[in-house]
């Protein structure tokens, strides 16, 4: 099984109402799964929140955001890889 992250975009984004300098929103990350022949296309939307200096302009608040789902879709294949297959052993017997 491949997952590959093909697409990840900012949905929206607001100053968080009491952090100053925390900026708060949702990011919109497409997958694609391969299992074997099949392919399969994922659209997830992933809140998501970022520390920013003041004077930050917006495409660095929205690069932060898409940093922080990166990391996320990141953390999330790595955690389905080494779950087992349905064809491996799920432990000992």
């Amino acid at each position: 099984m491949t997952l590959q992250l093909i697409d990840i975009t900012v949905r929206d984004k607001q100053a968080h109402p009491r952090l100053a300098g925390r900026v708060t929103g949702h990011v919109r990350a497409v997958l694609v799964e391969q299992l074997g022949e099949q392919e399969q296309t994922h659209e997830l939307t992933i809140p998501v929140w970022a520390d920013v200096p003041e004077g930050a302009s917006d495409a660095d608040a929205d690069m932060a955001l898409m940093l922080k789902a990166a990391d996320i879709v990141s953390r999330l294949k790595a955690s389905l890889g080494v779950m087992p297959t349905p064809s491996e052993p799920s432990g000992p017997r």
